[in-house]
């Protein structure tokens, strides 16, 4: 019998939590009225991120616990951001879901290891100072699935 290296696995503990699912929407104040008159959610955060090209919310119940999971609505800042081009393509709706880090560095280290592309080199700037990249949808079973480190 020969010894040969373990198999490389997910780093459980670097994994911690669903974030969000982000909804790709033409109008941020129609979709924000849509949760509130619909089911009473709130807008917990608002921002937005030039270098994504979007405006968004995060949405969910008043009473949502902290650290629990959000919908992210994204509306496009202009016709070159990537969510316009989703719009175009696909039309209104789920665009993709998060997942939540504790070390981005390390997840991607080991992303790279195992062969799973991400889609930046380096990690962006996500909602309210997080850390984001995205696994290629070809991993991933088809679905943009993005990394979030939240902010310290």
């Amino acid at each position: 019998m020969t010894d040969s290296p373990a198999p490389a696995h997910l780093p459980h503990d670097l994994v911690t939590a669903v974030d969000h699912v982000g909804v790709a929407v033409p109008d941020l104040d129609a979709a924000l009225d849509f949760y509130r008159e619909s089911l009473g959610w709130v807008n917990h955060h608002e921002e937005v991120n030039e270098e994504q090209g979007v405006r968004e919310a995060m949405v969910g119940p008043a009473d949502a616990p902290a650290g629990a999971a959000l919908v992210q609505l994204l509306a496009p800042l202009d016709e070159g951001s990537t969510i316009a081009a989703f719009l175009d393509k696909r039309g209104p709706g789920l665009q993709q879901y998060a997942v939540r880090v504790r070390d981005l560095d390390a997840l991607m280290a080991h992303l790279a290891r195992v062969g799973t592309r991400v889609l930046y080199p380096e990690p962006k700037a996500g909602t309210a100072g997080s850390r984001i990249n995205f696994i290629h949808p070809r991993d991933a079973g088809g679905v943009l699935l993005e990394l979030v480190e939240p902010a310290r």
